[in-house]
């Protein structure tokens, strides 16, 4: 397949520097990044996440009784002077 790509100027410089390491055409090394990139793009994706599951723990009961007054529960946290 023939395509037209506009290169980064840092991934041209990668890419030209791999090609005289490897004493390979630019193609060669191209096709070979693109490989190596999406192969590891797809074993990211396929790897399972852990489960993981909040511990749960027991703080006993409410020592307030009721949190629907809020008045009397700042008055028992605060002391009557609480205003």
């Amino acid at each position: 397949m023939r395509t037209t790509l506009t290169l980064d100027n840092d991934l041209s410089v990668l890419l030209a520097k791999f090609q005289t390491e490897r004493h390979a055409s630019f193609k060669e090394v191209l096709n070979q990044a693109l490989r190596e990139g999406l192969s590891h793009w797809e074993l990211k994706k396929k790897r399972p996440r852990k489960h993981y599951e909040t511990p749960s723990v027991d703080m006993g009961g409410c020592l307030t009784g009721s949190l629907d007054n809020v008045q009397e529960v700042l008055s028992l946290a605060e002391g009557e002077w609480h205003k």
